[in-house]
Protein backbone atom coordinates (compact mmCIF):
# COMPACT_ATOMS: atom_id res chain seq x y z
CA UNK A 1 0.00 0.00 0.00
CA UNK A 2 1.51 3.27 -1.03
CA UNK A 3 1.20 6.93 0.98
CA UNK A 4 0.09 9.27 -0.97
CA UNK A 5 -1.10 12.52 0.87
CA UNK A 6 -2.18 14.06 -2.86
CA UNK A 7 -4.85 11.00 -3.66
CA UNK A 8 -5.91 11.34 -0.33
CA UNK A 9 -6.99 14.57 -0.18
CA UNK A 10 -8.34 14.31 -3.88
CA UNK A 11 -10.30 11.33 -2.96
CA UNK A 12 -11.48 13.34 0.37
CA UNK A 13 -12.95 16.02 -1.82
CA UNK A 14 -14.99 14.19 -3.79
CA UNK A 15 -16.77 12.27 -1.22
CA UNK A 16 -17.33 15.51 0.60
CA UNK A 17 -19.19 16.87 -2.28
CA UNK A 18 -22.04 14.93 -1.50
CA UNK A 19 -23.18 14.25 -5.07
CA UNK A 20 -24.58 11.00 -5.11
CA UNK A 21 -23.56 10.25 -8.49
CA UNK A 22 -19.82 11.47 -8.43
CA UNK A 23 -19.43 9.04 -5.83
CA UNK A 24 -20.09 5.78 -6.64
CA UNK A 25 -17.86 7.02 -9.94
CA UNK A 26 -14.95 7.80 -7.46
CA UNK A 27 -15.70 4.60 -5.72
CA UNK A 28 -15.41 2.90 -8.66
CA UNK A 29 -12.14 4.11 -10.37
CA UNK A 30 -10.47 3.56 -6.82
CA UNK A 31 -10.89 -0.16 -7.68
CA UNK A 32 -8.26 0.32 -10.52
CA UNK A 33 -5.68 2.00 -8.61
CA UNK A 34 -2.80 0.94 -6.29
CA UNK A 35 -4.61 1.17 -2.48
CA UNK A 36 -3.18 3.99 -0.53
CA UNK A 37 -3.41 4.70 3.00
CA UNK A 38 -6.60 6.02 4.45
CA UNK A 39 -8.68 5.42 1.79
CA UNK A 40 -10.36 2.46 4.07
CA UNK A 41 -11.03 5.27 6.73
CA UNK A 42 -12.59 7.22 4.22
CA UNK A 43 -15.05 5.11 2.72
CA UNK A 44 -16.14 3.53 5.92
CA UNK A 45 -16.50 7.07 7.83
CA UNK A 46 -18.97 7.78 4.44
CA UNK A 47 -20.69 4.51 4.61
CA UNK A 48 -21.18 5.06 8.60
CA UNK A 49 -22.82 8.39 8.03
CA UNK A 50 -24.70 8.07 4.39
CA UNK A 51 -28.43 6.25 3.94
CA UNK A 52 -27.94 6.48 0.19
CA UNK A 53 -28.45 2.89 -1.06
CA UNK A 54 -26.29 3.32 -4.33
CA UNK A 55 -23.53 4.93 -2.30
CA UNK A 56 -23.36 1.80 0.21
CA UNK A 57 -23.41 -0.35 -2.51
CA UNK A 58 -20.63 1.33 -4.00
CA UNK A 59 -18.49 0.85 -0.56
CA UNK A 60 -19.48 -2.69 -0.27
CA UNK A 61 -18.58 -3.68 -3.58
CA UNK A 62 -15.15 -2.15 -3.28
CA UNK A 63 -14.62 -3.75 0.08
CA UNK A 64 -15.74 -7.31 -1.46
CA UNK A 65 -13.44 -7.03 -4.05
CA UNK A 66 -10.19 -5.93 -2.33
CA UNK A 67 -7.65 -8.34 -3.10
CA UNK A 68 -4.56 -6.50 -1.89
CA UNK A 69 -3.79 -8.13 1.31
CA UNK A 70 -1.59 -4.67 2.53
CA UNK A 71 -5.19 -3.40 2.99
CA UNK A 72 -6.43 -5.86 5.62
CA UNK A 73 -4.62 -4.42 8.90
CA UNK A 74 -6.67 -0.49 7.83
CA UNK A 75 -10.10 -3.05 7.76
CA UNK A 76 -9.28 -4.54 11.03
CA UNK A 77 -8.67 -1.23 12.37
CA UNK A 78 -12.09 0.26 11.27
CA UNK A 79 -14.02 -2.82 12.30
CA UNK A 80 -12.59 -2.05 16.00
CA UNK A 81 -13.98 1.44 15.93
CA UNK A 82 -17.26 2.26 17.37
CA UNK A 83 -19.64 2.24 14.24
CA UNK A 84 -23.11 1.13 13.83
CA UNK A 85 -23.45 -1.86 13.57
CA UNK A 86 -24.62 -2.23 9.80
CA UNK A 87 -21.27 -0.81 8.84
CA UNK A 88 -19.16 -3.32 11.26
CA UNK A 89 -21.09 -6.02 9.62
CA UNK A 90 -20.40 -4.75 6.03
CA UNK A 91 -16.70 -4.78 6.77
CA UNK A 92 -16.69 -8.30 8.75
CA UNK A 93 -18.90 -9.78 5.34
CA UNK A 94 -16.11 -7.81 2.99
CA UNK A 95 -13.23 -9.97 4.91
CA UNK A 96 -14.60 -13.69 3.90
CA UNK A 97 -16.27 -12.05 0.46
CA UNK A 98 -12.58 -10.97 -0.98
CA UNK A 99 -11.42 -14.19 -0.21
CA UNK A 100 -8.67 -12.70 1.70
CA UNK A 101 -6.62 -14.44 4.67
CA UNK A 102 -7.92 -12.82 7.92
CA UNK A 103 -6.41 -15.86 10.31
CA UNK A 104 -4.08 -13.45 11.77
CA UNK A 105 -6.63 -11.00 12.88
CA UNK A 106 -8.82 -14.12 14.47
CA UNK A 107 -8.86 -12.82 17.96
CA UNK A 108 -10.14 -9.24 16.79
CA UNK A 109 -12.69 -11.06 14.65
CA UNK A 110 -13.54 -13.41 18.01
CA UNK A 111 -13.81 -10.03 19.81
CA UNK A 112 -16.13 -8.46 17.30
CA UNK A 113 -18.39 -11.63 17.59
CA UNK A 114 -18.95 -11.31 21.46
CA UNK A 115 -19.62 -7.62 20.90
CA UNK A 116 -21.77 -7.55 17.84
CA UNK A 117 -25.10 -8.11 16.94
CA UNK A 118 -26.42 -11.26 15.50
CA UNK A 119 -26.16 -10.24 11.92
CA UNK A 120 -22.48 -9.13 12.53
CA UNK A 121 -21.99 -12.68 14.47
CA UNK A 122 -22.80 -14.31 11.81
CA UNK A 123 -20.84 -13.24 9.43
CA UNK A 124 -17.74 -13.04 12.22
CA UNK A 125 -18.60 -16.90 12.45
CA UNK A 126 -17.87 -17.05 8.92
CA UNK A 127 -14.73 -15.16 9.13
CA UNK A 128 -13.24 -17.72 11.68
CA UNK A 129 -14.40 -20.70 9.98
CA UNK A 130 -12.59 -19.27 6.84
CA UNK A 131 -9.34 -18.38 8.87
CA UNK A 132 -9.76 -21.80 11.03
CA UNK A 133 -7.21 -23.76 9.28
CA UNK A 134 -4.64 -21.05 8.57
CA UNK A 135 -3.77 -20.31 12.17
CA UNK A 136 -2.10 -22.27 14.55
CA UNK A 137 -3.80 -24.79 17.13
CA UNK A 138 -2.45 -22.35 20.32
CA UNK A 139 -4.42 -19.06 18.32
CA UNK A 140 -7.41 -21.48 17.70
CA UNK A 141 -7.38 -22.26 21.54
CA UNK A 142 -6.42 -19.04 22.75
CA UNK A 143 -9.76 -18.06 21.30
CA UNK A 144 -11.42 -20.92 22.56
CA UNK A 145 -11.09 -19.79 25.96
CA UNK A 146 -11.39 -16.03 25.34
CA UNK A 147 -15.34 -17.05 23.73
CA UNK A 148 -15.77 -19.64 26.89
CA UNK A 149 -14.63 -17.17 29.47
CA UNK A 150 -16.49 -13.96 28.50
CA UNK A 151 -19.79 -13.41 30.46
CA UNK A 152 -21.11 -12.35 26.77
CA UNK A 153 -21.10 -15.82 25.27
CA UNK A 154 -23.93 -17.82 27.51
CA UNK A 155 -26.28 -15.36 27.25
CA UNK A 156 -28.83 -14.04 24.86
CA UNK A 157 -29.93 -15.09 21.32
CA UNK A 158 -26.07 -15.45 20.25
CA UNK A 159 -25.92 -18.90 22.39
CA UNK A 160 -26.42 -21.58 19.59
CA UNK A 161 -24.17 -19.36 17.55
CA UNK A 162 -21.27 -19.22 20.21
CA UNK A 163 -21.66 -23.41 20.28
CA UNK A 164 -20.38 -23.33 16.54
CA UNK A 165 -18.30 -21.55 16.67
CA UNK A 166 -16.50 -23.35 19.23
CA UNK A 167 -17.32 -25.97 17.03
CA UNK A 168 -16.18 -24.43 14.06
CA UNK A 169 -12.58 -24.13 16.17
CA UNK A 170 -12.07 -27.21 17.95
CA UNK A 171 -11.99 -28.99 14.51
Amino acid sequence: MIKSDKKLRELNATLAMDNNLLIPEAIKKLRNEEPFEGAVALLVSLFDRTDNRMIHRAIEEFFNDIKDKSVRPEIITEIRKPWKANTISMLVASCWQSGLDYSEYLIDIASIFLSGDYPTSIECMTVIGEAVDHCSKSTRDEVIRMIEESPLSGTNEKHALTLEVVSILKK
